[in-house]
């Protein structure tokens, strides 16, 4: 499940959120958290999963934080979800061509080149950067670093409001 919670933008808020999550039992499989376009607010994207009845009582407890103003779930089709990767693959001048084809493949971007490596930006949905990644077994990743899902509701969807305008 994937959850958009719009949020005052006050110290403690995140603590409180993740929190809720931990007093259940319940670890938070991704977390983002930034400003909006409303001076005073961010929006947090939590990917959890577990059961519904459990999810439905932390939805509901984050209801009753004061902070929280909006908390919609982000459903497939009706949202658009995504995560960045930067990754640092270690080549030889022999592999070099092979990893620049995969990232071509994938529409990724080389953002730093050097002597022995390639570092790759790769934005996308969880499927796609799992596939990427996959591609890459057969190489050297010396780094790499996922940003965790954000996303937004497709069209007309008013957070604030719950509902289509």
């Amino acid at each position: 499940m994937v959850l958009s919670i719009l949020v005052e933008n006050t110290a403690g808020v995140l603590s409180r959120v993740a929190g809720l999550f931990a007093r259940r039992g319940y670890n938070i499989d991704s977390l983002t958290v930034s400003e909006t376009e409303t001076t005073g607010r961010s929006r947090m994207t939590i990917v959890v999963s577990g059961e519904d009845e459990v999810l439905e009582q932390i939805h509901k407890q984050l209801a009753k934080l004061i902070e929280v103003k909006e908390i919609i779930e982000l459903k497939p089709g009706a949202s658009v979800c995504r995560e960045l990767i930067l990754v640092k693959v270690a080549v030889d001048a022999s592999q070099r061509q092979q990893v620049i084809a995969v990232t071509d493949i994938f529409r990724a971007k080389i953002v730093d080149v050097a002597v022995d490596s390639l570092m790759i930006e790769i934005t996308g949905n969880q499927q796609k950067l799992d596939a990427f990644i996959s591609l890459l077994e057969g190489f050297e990743v010396k780094e790499l670093v996922r940003t965790g899902i954000t996303g937004l509701t497709r069209g007309n969807f008013d957070m604030l409001d719950g509902e289509l305008e």
